[in-house]
């Protein structure tokens, strides 16, 4: 059975670069490491990047202790990301 890509339902992170009105408009962003589930596709610019038509998805969550986290991949149907101790964490991170 194929996978479908998780998707950003919103983004709390204002001063990312790919956030305009709460919405993510990269197509993908990469999901933490084993400590924690950070955004690693966070980027601070002074210029706006990504798609104003795309809303992003999860292309691969390294956050190997979520319980939606199968082979490197996201399972959740989407995701809320918002801040954490300075930096973007994906806010849908369950521990298994």
């Amino acid at each position: 059975m194929a996978m479908s890509m998780s998707r950003i339902s919103a983004c709390e992170v204002s001063d990312c670069s790919y956030n305009t009105d709460k919405k993510c408009h990269t197509m993908a962003i990469t999901v933490g490491d084993m400590s924690c589930a950070m955004c690693d596709t966070f980027t601070k610019t002074g210029m706006k990047g990504g798609d104003p038509g795309t809303i992003g998805g999860v292309g691969a969550c390294r956050a190997d202790n979520c319980k939606f986290n199968k082979s490197l991949e996201c399972t959740a149907n989407n995701i809320l990301v918002g801040m954490h101790s300075n930096h973007a964490d994906c806010k849908t991170f369950t521990a298994r």
